[in-house]
């Protein structure tokens, strides 16, 4: 078979008839350099924006499944426009839309935020979409969307079409997934604020979801769990699509993992007057840098900190002496001989209730929790070192059949 790429048109791409024909043009290009090319499109620059906007003018509370169908109308427009616009470059296009039988996007009932039910959907992708990459027909194949075992129409929700090209990429074993931006890349900042803002030419996936929470909305992290083993992810514009420019997201999350870093932790407790100042932050760092100490967490309100810090000899004393006796604080308070134990696997931190799967068994079985800290796509739990292995146990057993993701 031949290697098969998928390139997503997003809406700031396809923002009118010139930017259209530009765009079926570079996709005509990879045909002819021997490429499988399977397209998402999204809605043209926005409509999807108009839509919801009508729908707001007409109705304070719409039905979810007629929002959805309303929205649909977006990707199902540019579908059919995107079609023809690579025939008239001379390439045998077929558009598949929710109505089509070859419609592979299989989601669960969740209307305005659906998941994609991925075994179902990878069926689909196989027995529909191959043998027509095989035969040299490019698909376009509408964004956001999806649909129900019931034959419901549904949508992805925020970065939907993102989220379907990387789904199909993943189906597909594809040798490449290209999201089309209007940008060249992921930046280093926001190049509007700042000047010297370079393009990164390459990310750890985990990077991304960490830029993506401080606010980055180049990717959505709904996206990112469909990322598998050896599949590249760049993000780009038209003009580098040809090339490797761009910036290439590496790495993947596998599926849930529990353990426990070889690392002892104490929780120290700092009250004070005015703790939450960069004064109190300067003296406390600098003092732990100059000892090696590993910092877990910090967090402060005005009269009270906690902080989470690698366990070392002398280590309350070295806080006291930052803080206390440079009355900046009033007194420490502490728990030793504590550890970590992380939870982590693909988009956890969506999971429906997992914080809740994760706490309840402790909480049963009396064990407490010092602290509970969620980074990406992961939940960490301060507690006794005593208390590791039980713990350990317990979650694997209550989490074994979680599948994030899929």
């Amino acid at each position: 078979m031949v290697k098969n790429i998928v390139v997503k048109l997003g809406g700031s791409v396809l923002k009118d008839v010139a930017a259209i024909a530009d765009a079926a043009n570079w996709v005509k290009k990879l045909v002819e350099n021997g490429y499988g090319v399977v397209v998402v499109v999204s809605a043209l620059k926005g409509v999807t924006d108009e839509l919801i906007n009508t729908v707001k003018n007409l109705s304070k509370n719409p039905d979810p499944s007629l929002m959805d169908e309303i929205l649909a109308m977006g990707e199902r427009t540019s579908v059919r426009l995107f079609t023809l616009a690579l025939r008239e470059h001379g390439i045998n296009a077929l558009f598949i839309d929710p109505s089509d039988e070859r419609w592979p996007i299989i989601t669960n009932d969740r209307h305005l935020d659906a998941e994609p039910i991925y075994e179902e959907t990878k069926k689909r992708v196989e027995e529909k979409l191959i043998p027509l990459i095989s035969k040299g027909v490019v698909p376009v194949i509408c964004g956001f969307i999806g649909v129900t075992l019931r034959g419901e129409i549904t949508t992805l929700g925020r970065g939907g079409s993102d989220t379907t090209a990387v789904l199909l990429g993943s189906c597909l074993d594809s040798e490449e997934i290209v999201l089309v931006k209007d940008v060249p890349g992921i930046f280093s900042a926001d190049p509007d604020i700042v000047e010297d803002a370079r393009i990164l030419n390459e990310l750890d996936f985990k990077e991304v979801q960490a830029l993506i929470r401080g606010g980055s909305k180049i990717i959505h992290t709904k996206a990112l769990r469909y990322l598998r083993k050896k599949l590249k992810l760049r993000i780009a514009s038209l003009k580098e699509l040809l090339s490797d420019k761009g910036t290439i997201i590496k790495g993947y999350d596998p599926e849930i993992e529990v353990y426990s870093p070889p690392l002892r932790i104490v929780m120290a407790t700092i009250i004070g007057e005015h703790l939450d100042g960069v004064q109190v932050y300067e003296k406390l760092i600098t003092k732990l840098k100059d000892r090696g100490v590993k910092i877990i967490a910090l967090t402060s309100e005005e009269q009270s900190m906690i902080l989470y810090v690698e366990e070392k000899d002398g280590i309350i004393a070295d806080i006291h002496s930052s803080l206390v006796s440079n009355e900046l604080g009033k007194a420490v308070s502490f728990y030793q001989d504590l550890a970590m134990l992380v939870i982590s696997g693909r988009m956890l931190e969506t999971s429906p209730g997992i914080i809740y799967r994760v706490t309840k068994p402790l909480a049963e079985a009396g064990i407490n929790i010092y602290g509970l800290l969620t980074i990406s796509s992961s939940i960490r739990l301060i507690i006794s070192r005593g208390d590791i292995e039980k713990t350990k146990e317990m979650l694997v057993e209550e989490l074994k059949n979680e599948k994030v993701g899929e």
